[in-house]
């Protein structure tokens, strides 16, 4: 497996979790200015950064797909295109996780009681 399947496997979960913590303690800056677009570019630059580790992992799983025809039964190939598929659905996750929290910052102010 490549770093570009660990990358979404580890690094994609991690951006969501620091995501969260990290629009959480913007929320009294962001009150005290009465401006949410510290939070936007957060969670936009976050989002954009899990996407692009989510395509790199869906690339990686695409390169170890057998040929039409073959019978490429080659265990190797087949755990390698297993652990790129499940880094794309971890990483596709992520940033669904992301996005949910990306809408509360649209439809909530900062300074809700």
């Amino acid at each position: 497996m490549t770093i570009k399947s660990w990358a979404a496997l580890v690094v994609a979960p991690t951006v969501a979790l620091t995501t969260q913590s990290v629009m959480y303690a913007m929320v009294t800056p962001s009150c005290g200015t009465q401006t949410r677009l510290q939070l936007h570019l957060f969670a936009a630059v976050a989002l954009a950064v899990v996407v692009v580790l989510a395509v790199l992992a869906f690339g990686e799983s695409s390169l170890h797909r057998p040929e039409p025809g073959s019978m490429d039964s080659d265990e190797h190939h087949a755990r390698h295109r297993f652990l790129a598929t499940m880094a794309t659905a971890v990483g596709a996750f992520a940033a669904l996780v992301i996005l949910a929290m990306w809408f509360t910052t649209w439809v909530l102010t900062p300074c809700e009681p």
